[in-house]
């Protein structure tokens, strides 16, 4: 019954101080370190572990790095194998090396020094995959060298757990023999999941697809992970390795989305709960004794670690500005640190006072870490001194000097290759501006002419004479990118047009606003395209259909804005904060509306449009004003869902 009560009082807290963090805009991750200093032995005292939370925090990690196997395919992993080795490598081995030395210099012996090195030399693959992720960074350089860096480290775990024993232990053969033996077994075990992932996996997942049941799915998914992990663990291997190599397997299959989507409400959640025992273990006497040395360690470790991961990227052909970003993403103590921590206690490797301030100094390190990554970018062009991200990419744009006239197009995607084809069949002149380096260097081999680059950038704008264009495409579909997008053409070149594509209408005043001459939702105009074929199929002349087409159009989708709720529509907090639902009002004998005009309500004061009005068999659509609402009529609204629960409590009570 305690252990209930401990796991009620850990979910509490959670959700308190994740609901108080992110409404003053703080990361979840700091809220949950928060949450578990709060309920953890040196806090409140109210989990007392007496239930295994490390082991289940540890399934967090494992999934995450299942969905990170999804995002790195095998020959995506080979393509930087020159990072991971080349960079990974080096910053491994010597930060481990320059902590070593430091740590023997502040009187500690050789064994607690190198277990010291090995947990400063590792960066939190948690957090930063997490962030990269949320912030859409992970397609930028520094984003891939940052992931490559981190597979090595997670990879560099799997010896580390096996030296650190022995370090306790006298006898240097039976080092090397384990060493051997551990390579030996990584060898089988990597090439085993590699083959069954290969072969296996997918006529696995085609069979369970063919029953289209969701729930076998989501269960497939879950046993393919935990079965690779107990794979790697059963050979004395990482779990997060087994997970990885898993979804790695699983990336290249055409149920890539559907796993990932299968996947993430267990992985946040029980990444929520690692982040929360972590907390746990936080001392915060520590914290309150010896601030000025926490911090004064923490500082000096991470800019170590910036400099070795700056300098190593600069050598493998990096650009300084990525580099630079990087070594901030990845100055902090990583997760497996804090594993390294428990392992070096639990064999009496490190005193209790080093212990606790590594912890102390993880925590914090890990706790500004989100902020580091949502300022990276900037703070790397800072201390690269360059003028902007594309500086050193416009030095090799392919020549633009007589373009006017022409069409630019931002993301060079499918949309955005699409729309180029039929420019060049019309013989119009179009540049295309993409961020993705290997796209763009594919397109540019088969003569495309686009350049590399974000197009938020004045300076890529201006190369691609955007003072000359005719018209400008934003083809990406992701609303808060075009729209700074279409603020920073707008500031260039008030009268140019600009048509954006959006995946739904979440933002269509918002873009209209900002200065879109036209906005495409995808899911209104394949509504308008099936209404399309649906009218001329049921005999309805083209003319007429092309008519309502372009009023619909030109009225900015309006009758396709709300919609009649069901059971599986997405209630989650963000789509409820975005979407517009159409919602049915009957008006009865004993209604406040009833016998009143529709303008006395001032029903669009409280932001809800009205689409129709049903009275008997008639349907009226945008009724009049002073039309008067009768018994038995039914008022059809559209608006977000608060605003029509509170039109409809007016019309019915006229509270």
């Amino acid at each position: 019954m305690n252990g209930h009560f401990e796991i009620l009082a850990i979910l509490s807290s959670a959700v308190f101080v994740v609901w108080l963090f992110r409404r003053l805009k703080l990361p979840a991750i700091l809220a949950y370190l928060v949450a578990g200093m709060l309920v953890g032995e040196h806090g409140l005292n109210i989990a007392q572990e007496q239930v295994d939370y490390d082991h289940f925090a540890e399934l967090g990690i494992v999934f995450l790095l299942f969905t990170l196997g999804l995002e790195f395919s095998l020959p995506r992993l080979m393509a930087m194998r020159h990072l991971v080795l080349a960079v990974g490598s080096l910053q491994v081995g010597i930060s481990l090396v320059i902590f070593l030395i430091a740590g023997m210099f502040f009187g500690l012996s050789f064994e607690s020094a190198f277990v010291v090195g090995s947990i400063l030399a590792l960066s939190s693959t948690a957090i930063v995959i997490r962030q990269l992720s949320e912030s859409g960074a992970m397609k930028r350089k520094s984003g891939q060298l940052s992931v490559a860096i981190l597979l090595f480290q997670d990879v560099a775990v799997v010896p580390l757990l096996i030296v650190i024993p022995m370090l306790a232990t006298d006898g240097e053969s039976s080092m090397l023999l384990a060493l051997v033996l551990a390579m030996f077994k990584g060898v089988v075990v990597v090439t085993l999941l590699l083959f069954i992932g290969k072969w296996l996996l997918p006529k696995v997942f085609n069979i369970i697809a063919q029953v289209r049941t969701d729930e076998l799915f989501v269960l497939t998914t879950l046993l393919v992970t935990l079965l690779a992990s107990a794979l790697t663990q059963w050979f004395g291997l990482s779990m997060a390795l087994g997970a990885f190599l898993a979804g790695m397997m699983l990336g290249e299959s055409e149920y890539k989305h559907q796993l990932e989507a299968d996947i993430r409400p267990y992985r946040d959640i029980l990444l929520g709960l690692f982040f929360i025992t972590v907390g746990m273990k936080l001392d915060i006497a520590v914290l309150l004794s010896s601030p000025f040395s926490l911090l004064a360690i923490m500082f000096s470790f991470m800019f170590v670690k910036l400099m070795v991961i700056k300098i190593l990227a600069v050598r493998a052909g990096e650009s300084s500005k990525d580099a630079w970003a990087s070594g901030l993403m990845l100055a902090q103590m990583g997760e497996f640190g804090f594993v390294l921590i428990a392992l070096a206690d639990k064999v009496e490797l490190l005193p209790s006072d080093v212990s606790s301030m590594l912890l102390g100094v993880g925590v914090v390190s890990m706790a500004i870490t989100p902020y580091m990554i949502d300022h990276a970018r900037s703070w790397s062009i800072f201390l690269s001194q360059e003028k902007s991200p594309q500086s050193h990419d416009l030095e090799q744009l392919p020549e633009n000097e007589n373009l006017e006239n022409h069409v630019i197009i931002c993301g060079f995607g499918r949309i955005g290759q699409t729309v180029s084809r039929f420019l060049k069949q019309e013989s119009i002149d179009f540049v295309a501006i993409d961020i993705d380096p290997l796209r763009t260097r594919t397109a540019r081999e088969a003569g495309e002419n686009v350049l590399f680059g974000s197009s938020r950038q004045t300076e890529l704008l201006t190369a691609a004479h955007l003072s000359t264009a005719k018209l400008v495409v934003i083809a990406f579909g992701e609303d808060k990118q075009s729209l700074e997008v279409v603020q920073k053409v707008r500031s260039i070149s008030p009268s140019v047009p600009i048509l954006v594509r959006t995946r739904n209408d979440d933002h269509l005043e918002m873009l209209y606003d900002a200065g879109a001459n036209e906005v495409v939702p995808e899911s209104l105009e394949g509504s308008l395209m099936l209404v399309s074929q649906v009218l001329s199929l049921t005999g309805v002349p083209f003319s007429r259909i092309m008519r309502r087409v372009q009023k619909e159009r030109k009225n900015h989708y309006n009758h396709l804005h709300g919609f009649f709720q069901g059971e599986h529509t997405d209630m989650s907090p963000a789509a409820i904060d975005r979407i517009e639902f159409a919602h049915a009002i009957l008006i009865n004998e004993d209604s406040f509306g009833c016998g009143k005009t529709l303008a006395s309500l001032h029903l669009q004061n409280r932001r809800v449009h009205i689409i129709a009005l049903r009275r008997g068999e008639l349907e009226t659509e945008a009724p009049d004003d002073e039309t008067i609402l009768q018994a038995q009529d039914t008022l059809i609204v559209r608006g977000k869902p608060r605003r029509v629960e509170r039109a409809e409590r007016f019309v019915q009570e006229g509270t």
